[in-house]
């Protein structure tokens, strides 16, 4: 794994723990109430989007260096 990746996969793992907990306890606020697994899908779709925009724009701003 090359350091674009290790750097967007650690970013995307921390906020692993901030997305699921942001997920489960927030939004009872909006009326929505999601059990533990169902915060888990989600948090985990949005670990695989941040990872791979993280991962992409790194690219990017290091190609035109």
């Amino acid at each position: 794994m090359n350091r674009d990746a290790s750097e967007a996969l650690c970013n995307a793992l921390i906020g692993i723990a901030v997305s699921w907990l942001a997920t489960y306890n927030l939004f009872p606020f909006f009326g929505l109430h999601p059990s533990a697994t169902q915060s888990v899908g989600v948090t985990a779709m949005m670990f695989w989007l941040s990872f791979g925009r993280a991962w992409i724009i790194r690219a990017i701003f290091r190609g035109t260096e």
